[in-house]
């Protein structure tokens, strides 16, 4: 077995956990985290399916900047009493700091180890990487990338022009 299989098969059972929690939860914010979390885990099942482009941008858009959004306005429409937002040290707090030292150490190693990895010689882009992705974008699928550009840029016209409509 190998370790990619391990990974995939620990990134999927955790991402069936944090969807579960995601759709079981009463709390609001709970269940928003719990879906951050589980965009992590997508992305790291991409990550194993040689895919690193999707993994980025799966952070990037879903986890960044939807889910931030959606917590703010979480948190706006969930006005109530101040005092019970307040928290006193509990074992989720130490479990939570606990797990952050643990990621800061690794983050630590790896950036000691940084100067002892061996460097591949560069040789043809690997699917999945934004390298290959541009390639077969910009050769094979030049006209149906410009047809969608345009189609986009006319959408966003079409759509100033309907909101300028109803503003005068």
């Amino acid at each position: 077995m190998s370790l990619t299989l391990i990974f995939f098969i620990i990134l999927g059972i955790l991402s069936i956990a944090s969807g579960i929690v995601t759709i079981s939860s009463k709390n609001p914010v709970t269940s928003a985290i719990s879906l951050v979390f589980l965009f992590f885990m997508f992305a790291g099942l991409y990550l194993t399916l040689q895919a690193q482009f999707i993994a980025v941008i799966q952070v990037l858009v879903y986890a960044g900047a939807i889910m931030v959004l959606v917590i703010f306005v979480i948190m706006l429409l969930n006005l109530g009493n101040e005092e019970s937002l307040k928290e006193k040290l509990n074992i989720r707090k130490g479990i939570g700091l606990l797990l952050s030292a643990i990621l800061l150490l690794q983050f630590i190693i790896i950036i000691v180890a940084q100067p002892f990895r061996i460097i591949k010689a560069p040789g043809k882009p690997s699917q999945g990487t934004i390298e290959f992705l541009g390639n077969v974008l910009f050769s094979s699928y030049l006209l149906p990338f410009e047809a969608i550009s345009l189609l986009l840029l006319l959408a966003i016209v079409g759509a100033i022009v309907l909101a300028k409509r109803k503003i005068d």
